[in-house]
């Protein structure tokens, strides 16, 4: 409407906003920016349509309220008329039109007029201007969101903005030359972008304020008006009165009124409403789609379906309504009456001039927009859902206003989603990272109680084994070889040393020792754990070094993890079977993995073979601290050791395996190579790691 100041005609309750982006998808003009998941509308984009208010069910919406101001005039000294839109037959279906014009009278309006005979002054105008310009093509300025959408939007097609005033102002210039120049004027309609017309620059002062229909019945309920408890006598509107004018409202009532054929063979009318239908005329109109002379379009379905009504009844019953109380109207009043008003006013001024006001927005580059379409995942055209989730008919329009600052990523719905179930994974390592720690923590707590447990027992117990056991040898010495008791000393010998043996494992455990770095050939200590080993001859034993030779690691420590780990596998392959020992040195680490092809770990003792003295080695074969000093030593060089077991031969090849990651810092000058060693026989190929 090109007026300087802008009005907020519609403001978010921000506590009431859910973010569903109905509003954003209702939006023609797309005045509605998120800002932190908040809905805010841009005063200076906003074209007064209320689409986003009729369809947020939150009711997060609020119209402009010029109550106050009205309050304030009918209070003043000067006398206040009252402009009636055609449309109350569809807000008011239970009120008289009389009884209607009783209850503004009430209210203290000295005039009550139908603004439906300042449009039948318009639908001349239009007959004329088609007349006087028959080569010139125009957009019908009936609806003043339609002309705010044109002045902001598609500023090139104002200059054919039909240079005609609304109903509206017809009305309110007739007033003033019926000799109301010291009368203040009050529109009353179903139109919010009314209130932004009313103080446009080129109709300035011609209306001092406007009021919806809903606003009102509120002003009806405070001042305790109502129809039915016969408040106001019924009165008939003052003159002049309306003729097909008051058809308006309806879509194509200018044309009615003006007697413009809407001729399907000419082609020279095109009528449009709607969200839709105005915007791709526009377009259409634009481009030279259209061949049409006048383009008659309405924002809404209709006034009827306007921002400021409150009734629910559905399009066509308003509609009806309309028109019906046209029909009356006709029917009752003079027609010589309607023609000589016509002629009286057929002087009034009724031009008006638009002015641009352009509120576009500068647009991405091609490659600004590929990489927004990028950072929203949509990388290919099968990416580019199209659901309308956002609020916006496609991906590229989301993406061209994000750019524009009215949008933001969190609106696309599978962006949201993926984003969701990203953070998921994440999370899900996170925690399993933490119950891994947790359950590390809980094992190293109780190792450490064990161990102190331990360390008390074996220095108790190792001084008087050591008695025992030499006071044994001293009786075997003295003893004579046919005497019966060397038998039972000789077993006492070998249940103490066994004794000594459980004794100095607890030792080995509870010992806390520092982990002492040095640069090692995890080759050649691999190949010197095996000959430790002892490994039976029925066992195939293979190796396999990859990357890095050398690491700096506690040589000795690993070396007694790799024995128990070779002597385990080798217990569980007692009638033979292959063993598979692979390094890899890699920039950081260095990987120790120990296979067999042995009957397995039961899936119930997994979780138990790290805990101190369980075994699963007949009596006396075992006393279960050798993977408790395993599982301790990994840990004191912030390593980690896991085990993969399978037990059930139907479920598979049986086996174990365990793999023992280390960090390791590289010294200068190490290179990596691959070299595999096969030991116990020749075998054709060789097992490779992951094969």
């Amino acid at each position: 409407m090109s007026e300087s100041v802008k009005l907020p005609l519609v403001t978010t309750i921000p506590e009431r906003c859910r973010v569903c982006y109905t509003c954003v998808r209702e939006c023609p003009a797309r005045a509605i920016r998120i800002v932190r998941s908040q809905a805010e509308v841009m005063p200076e984009r906003c074209i007064g349509c209320g689409n986003c208010v009729r369809v947020c069910s939150q009711q997060a919406k609020q119209l402009l309220s010029s109550l106050d101001s009205v309050q304030l005039l009918l209070s003043g000294p000067e006398p206040v008329a009252v402009l009636v839109a055609p449309s109350y037959p569809a807000e008011f279906p239970d009120v008289a039109p009389g009884e209607l014009v009783g209850m503004l009278r009430r209210l203290g309006f000295t005039g009550v007029h139908e603004v439906g005979f300042g449009a039948d002054l318009v639908a001349r105008a239009y007959t004329r201007l088609l007349a006087e310009r028959p080569t010139g093509r125009f957009i019908a300025t009936t609806c003043p969101a339609v002309t705010s959408y044109v002045e902001r939007l598609h500023p090139e097609l104002v200059p054919l903005l039909a240079p005609i005033v609304s109903p509206m102002v017809a009305t309110a210039r007739v007033l003033r030359r019926h000799g109301g120049a010291g009368q203040r004027t009050v529109f009353v309609g179903p139109c919010l972008a009314k209130k932004e017309e009313a103080i446009a620059d080129q109709v300035k002062g011609e209306i001092d304020c406007v009021l919806t229909f809903a606003e009102l019945r509120q002003l009806f309920a405070e001042c305790h008006v109502a129809a039915e408890r016969g408040d106001a006598e019924a009165e008939d509107f003052d003159p002049p009165h309306a003729g097909a004018g008051a058809l308006f409202p309806i879509t194509r009532g200018m044309l009615e009124a003006a007697g413009i054929p809407d001729d399907l063979l000419r082609a020279e009318v095109v009528a449009a409403a709607g969200r839709v239908e105005f915007r791709d005329a526009l377009r259409e109109f634009e481009s030279g789609g259209l061949e049409a002379r006048l383009l008659e379009v309405l924002c809404c379905t209709g006034c009827v379906m306007g921002p400021g009504m409150t009734t629910e009844a559905p399009l066509f019953a308003r509609r009806s309504r309309v028109s019906r109380q046209v029909r009356t109207d006709l029917a009752r009043r003079e027609r010589a009456e309607y023609e000589a008003a016509m002629r009286a006013y057929d002087e009034v001024d009724l031009a008006r001039g638009f002015a641009a006001d352009d509120q576009r927005l500068p647009g991405p580059s091609p490659a600004e927009l590929s990489a927004l379409m990028a950072r929203l995942g949509k990388l290919t055209p099968q990416d580019e859902l199209n659901c309308g989730a956002c609020g916006y008919d496609t991906c590229r329009e989301h993406a061209v206003a994000i750019h524009e600052g009215l949008a933001e990523s969190e609106m696309c719905l599978p962006y949201t989603i993926e984003e969701l179930r990203r953070a998921v994974q994440e999370l899900a390592v996170s925690h399993g990272k933490l119950a891994n720690a947790q359950e590390a923590l809980v094992h190293s707590e109780k190792l450490a109680s064990m161990g102190q447990l331990a360390a008390g027992i074996a220095h108790e117990v190792n001084n008087p084994l050591g008695v025992v056991l030499m006071y044994t040898h001293m009786l075997l010495e003295e003893t004579p070889a046919s005497s019966p008791l060397r038998d039972d000393l000789a077993t006492i010998v070998e249940q103490t040393d066994r004794a000594k043996r459980i004794v100095s494992g607890l030792l080995n455990f509870a010992r806390q020792n520092e982990v002492v770095l040095r640069t090692v050939d995890v080759r050649e200590l691999v190949e010197r754990c095996l000959r430790a080993a002892a490994v039976p001859e029925e066992i195939e034993v293979r190796t396999e070094h990859r990357g890095e030779a050398l690491a700096e690691l506690d040589g000795d420590q690993i070396s007694q993890v790799l024995i128990n780990l070779i002597t385990n596998a080798c217990a569980a392959m007692a009638g033979g079977g292959r063993l598979r020992v692979t390094t890899e040195g890699l920039e950081d680490r260095v990987r120790f993995e120990v296979a067999d092809s042995g009957i397995g770990i039961p899936a119930e003792n997994r979780g138990r073979i790290f805990t101190p003295f369980f075994t699963t080695k007949p009596a006396g074969k075992g006393t279960g601290l050798g993977l408790a000093v395993t599982y301790g030593i990994v840990k004191m060089h912030r390593g980690e050791i896991r085990v993969e077991s399978n037990a059930d031969p139907m479920a598979g090849p049986t086996g174990t395996t365990f793999t023992v990651t280390l960090p390791a810092r590289r010294p200068e000058g190490a290179e990596g190579a691959h070299v595999e060693r096969v030991a116990g026989g020749p075998q054709p190929g060789s097992l490779l790691a992951g094969a």
